[in-house]
């Protein structure tokens, strides 16, 4: 869809949800949404979708949006992808959001570029940054002013590329969760609740839903208040019995680098990283990690992060609040010793 920007106007933030609650990752965008929205002066709105989900619209707006477009019908229930792209397009093209973002969780990554290819418009994928600026064209020697910046590592993570979309609108992304962090919930904030018809098919279902099933999770690093991460230095799977025993003591989760999954030590649950998990702990306790872009990238919204590396040219260090240079199964056991000492003097 070739436009020119003036015809768009305004931020949306697809909704990802379920009957019971907003998705976190969501609540990241709003956050991201409104520090964006303020930069170009423009409205920040929320897109619910599916059937019975009006009662969320709220939230949505203690959490950041200015308007919540509600759209609703018993045909979107359950997630389904094409009556599910059908009505987030009829919404773009009728309302004309200059930015469109989704969370790169699982139906995220499913509906986006369906809704991308049938506007015929740009998609970046996995966004880990976002931003507001200019772009010239080297070519034509014209600039564009307030383009979205979708900030993401390219080739394995070795470097970070920024992506714009100059000529085609709306401008749309996907963000990987863990991202961001919310905002603080403000029920005295007001917004416009929207309801909108959009027009679905039962032929539209191709597939039907018989039952969802919720499995619980290997492991739940986006929430984790305290990651415990081991890397090649670990040595091996029995290594990660000393960051478990860690993590439990500090009631939290245990995270792994890419190489320490791909030796096979651990689960690719546990990954975290631009190929794994995005995460923003409290704590983050890196043990024998190198410290590649990557994985640097996806620990960037750790509030503190301590480090524990034998090589003292490790660029972890850079990083860390707290460097330790040591062996890590020689400061591992005295770090769980005094925590467990503090726990009995407490």
């Amino acid at each position: 869809m070739m436009a020119c920007s003036g015809e768009y106007h305004g931020i949306w933030i697809y909704v990802s949800h379920s009957t019971e609650k907003i998705h976190k990752s969501t609540l990241e965008l709003l956050a991201k949404g409104r520090e964006l929205a303020g930069k170009l002066n423009v409205e920040l709105s929320a897109l619910l979708v599916g059937a019975d989900v009006a009662q969320h619209a709220d939230q949505l707006v203690y959490f950041g949006a200015d308007k919540v477009y509600v759209a609703e019908d018993e045909l979107l229930r359950e997630y389904s992808t094409i009556p599910y792209a059908e009505a987030v397009t009829q919404l773009i093209q009728r309302e004309k959001p200059e930015i469109v973002l989704f969370p790169a969780d699982i139906d995220g990554r499913d509906l986006a570029p369906r809704v991308a290819a049938r506007l015929e418009t740009g998609l970046t994928a996995d966004c880990t940054d976002l931003d507001i600026g200019e772009f010239t064209d080297k070519q034509s020697g014209t600039t564009y002013e307030n383009i979205l910046y979708q900030i993401r590592p390219a080739f394995g993570g070795d470097i970070i590329a920024t992506i714009v979309n100059p000529d085609c609108r709306p401008q749309m992304a996907t963000v990987r969760p863990g991202t961001f962090i919310p905002l603080y919930e403000d029920a005295s904030r007001t917004g416009e609740v929207i309801p909108c018809d959009v027009q679905i098919q039962a032929s539209d279902l191709v597939a039907e839903v018989v039952e969802v099933i919720q499995e619980e999770k290997e492991s739940n690093l986006e929430g984790a208040r305290v990651i415990v991460t081991g890397g090649r230095g670990v040595g091996g799977a029995e290594g990660f019995k000393l960051l478990k025993e860690l993590a439990d003591l500090l009631g939290g989760e245990v995270g792994a680098s890419r190489g320490a999954v791909e030796a096979g030590w651990i689960s690719y649950a546990h990954q975290v990283g631009q190929s794994g998990q995005t995460v923003a702990p409290d704590l983050y306790i890196a043990c024998g990690v190198s410290g590649a872009i990557q994985h640097l990238v996806g620990i960037k919204n750790a509030r503190k992060i301590i480090a524990i590396n034998k090589d003292p040219n490790a660029q972890i260090f850079n990083a860390a609040d707290y460097c330790i240079c040591g062996d890590l199964f020689d400061v591992l056991p005295q770090l769980i010793a005094k925590v467990k000492s503090a726990r009995e003097n407490s």
